[in-house]
């Protein structure tokens, strides 16, 4: 064969190798922004939800006075600066601010005077929202995340993704307390 046609065929292996890692590169590069962009996402309705706790504590405290323990604690759960805080850790606080909130909701239920309240009303209106974005969000988080694992995992994507830093995600999963229901009933 001559030595003209073996450079020809090395060198379109060459370039066919090269197109097929900078294909898959850009693949991997798109699934973490679709990770990152999902995540910043339900972050969005996170600190919505976060925000909107100090609203609801000062309703509930007009009404429970003698509750000061249990809102002081959940006002606790919530001190600290969300957005200097790593995406774990904001996973964190939420998990407990869920569980606070479900103890708020929980406390309502002893106070008809509160629930019957304009302004708890318009609060839990708010909560049981941005409690359904977050869902969404979450459930759109995951399926971004699944995309990106399945393509860590995958060959040939997998000798890309271990040569370019790229690893699997977490996916949200939900506490026991995050999996029973905020209940808001007035």
């Amino acid at each position: 064969m001559p030595l003209g046609i073996i450079i020809t065929i090395v060198v379109l292996l060459v370039f066919a190798l090269l197109v097929a890692l900078a294909t898959t590169y850009n693949s991997l590069v798109r699934c973490r922004n679709k990770v990152e962009e999902a995540f910043a996402t339900m972050d969005v309705y996170l600190k919505q939800r976060w925000d909107l706790v100090p609203n609801l504590v000062e309703t509930v405290k007009g009404y429970a006075k003698h509750e000061k323990t249990l809102l002081e604690e959940i006002v606790k759960m919530r001190n600290g600066s969300y957005n200097k805080m790593s995406n774990e850790e904001k996973l964190e606080a939420n998990s407990q601010l869920t569980r606070g909130i479900s103890k708020i909701m929980a406390l309502a239920e002893d106070y008809p005077e509160l629930r019957a309240s304009d302004n708890f009303k318009e609060l839990s209106t708010q909560l049981t929202e941005i409690e359904k974005d977050i869902a969404s969000s979450r459930k759109y988080y995951n399926g971004a995340v699944k995309e990106m694992n399945n393509k860590v995992d995958s060959f040939p994507t997998n000798l890309v993704a271990g040569i370019m830093g790229f690893e699997r995600q977490k996916s949200f999963t939900a506490s026991q307390a995050e999996r029973e229901n905020v209940k808001v009933e007035f």
